[in-house]
Parts: C-alpha cells; sequence; structure tokens
C-alpha cells in the first residue's frame, strides 16, 4: 500500500479520508493546508498527495507549483485533486494532474482514484 498525505482544511473530510484510506491499509498523514502540506512532504516523500484546491494560507494549485519549482523530487509525486468547485477539470488539467475528485465524493469512487493514482504513479505535468 502507499503512504498518502491528505492535505485539506475541512477537518471533517480530512478526517474521514484518512480513515478510509487507512481501513484500506495505506499509511495516512494529514496537513490542514498548502504550508503544512510543504513541510510534511519536505519531512519525508508520500507516494501520493490527496490535495484539496481552495484552502486558506496556500492553495492546491499554489502548493503543487511550490513543489514543482524546486528540483529534488517532489515533483514526481502524484497528485490527486479533490473540489467543490466546477472549474476541477480546468484546474486539474492546469496542475498537469490526471487525477481529481469532486467533493462531496463517493468513498468508493475516492478508494478507486487513489489506488489508480498509487498504481500508474503519473507525475503532474504542468500546463502554464
Amino acid at each position: 500500500m502507499a503512504e498518502v498525505l491528505i492535505v485539506d482544511d475541512d477537518l471533517d473530510i480530512a478526517d474521514v479520508t484518512a480513515e478510509v484510506l487507512a481501513l484500506d491499509g495505506h499509511v495516512v498523514r494529514v496537513a490542514r493546508n498548502g504550508e503544512e502540506g510543504l513541510a510534511e512532504v519536505t519531512k519525508r516523500f508520500p507516494d501520493l498527495i490527496v490535495l484539496d484546491v481552495e484552502m486558506p494560507v496556500l492553495t492546491g494549485p499554489e502548493m503543487a507549483t511550490r513543489m514543482l519549482v524546486i528540483d529534488c523530487g517532489r515533483e514526481k509525486i502524484p497528485i490527486v485533486l479533490s473540489s467543490g468547485v466546477r472549474e476541477l477539470p480546468g484546474v486539474a488539467n492546469k496542475v498537469g494532474t490526471p487525477y481529481f475528485i469532486a467533493k462531496p465524493f463517493n468513498v468508493s469512487s475516492l478508494r478507486t482514484l487513489v489506488t489508480r493514482a498509487a498504481n500508474e504513479r503519473t507525475p503532474p505535468r504542468p500546463r502554464l
């Protein structure tokens, strides 16, 4: 199973996501915003990141951009975007990730997407 970093300012969603993925055997860490997420990535690279789009302090797309700026391996971590914004497919396209899921999401769909991302390991390829 994968080590997953969940970055979401909605505590309820972050906790439920963490519980579901832990039940599937994943090792899970949680950060509450993009700055905390970057700090967690710096401590230890996860296998993939489930990243909210709209957060205070540092948004998901801003966090993804900062991860990609320094070529030290962080740019190879697959990102699963999750959000309730209507523009989610466009945001995912700009971030360059094929993995995204709309909130509120179905637990089964989340599990399937995380498994796919962990297996495929496709890194983001931003479109500027």
